[in-house]
């Protein structure tokens, strides 16, 4: 008699997976916002609010990006809860003071959704300021 996988391994099969899935989904990304003027500066940067995903620069914006692979825009969108997103503006504010030459730049919080058979889609200041100010 063969026994069922636990369920353990189960898991960490797909978590596997999808970290596999989310660093291809965040290099795609990342290509194309290169291909928009965007400069990176950095992935999945860790901060003491929070992970962005990717922070990148075009003149005096710098944008924290969070990249979504969903089915539709819509779901990419709904996919980044009100705490998230206020977690990911915390975590810009603070990269953007402890970075060099980046006193005064605006920061926005981005999305890039991703779709099978679409092209990206980037979406700047996907969420305007929640009707709250950046902390």
């Amino acid at each position: 008699m063969t026994s069922a996988r636990p369920l353990r391994e189960i898991r960490s099969v797909r978590g596997a997976a999808a970290r596999r899935s989310g660093r291809r989904a965040e290099a795609l990304a990342a290509a194309w916002l290169m291909l928009k003027g965007y400069r990176i500066l950095g992935f999945r940067l860790a901060t003491r609010a929070g992970e962005i995903d990717i922070l990148a620069q075009r003149g005096r914006v710098l944008a924290v990006v969070e990249v979504k692979s969903r089915t539709s825009l819509e779901a990419a969108l709904e996919a980044v809860s009100f705490e998230q997103r206020m977690r990911l503006r915390r975590a810009g504010a603070l990269a953007a003071a402890s970075r060099v030459g980046l006193k005064g730049v605006a920061v926005r919080l981005d999305l890039l959704a991703l779709s099978p058979g679409r092209p990206p889609r980037h979406v700047p200041d996907a969420w305007p300021d929640d009707g709250r100010a950046w902390a």
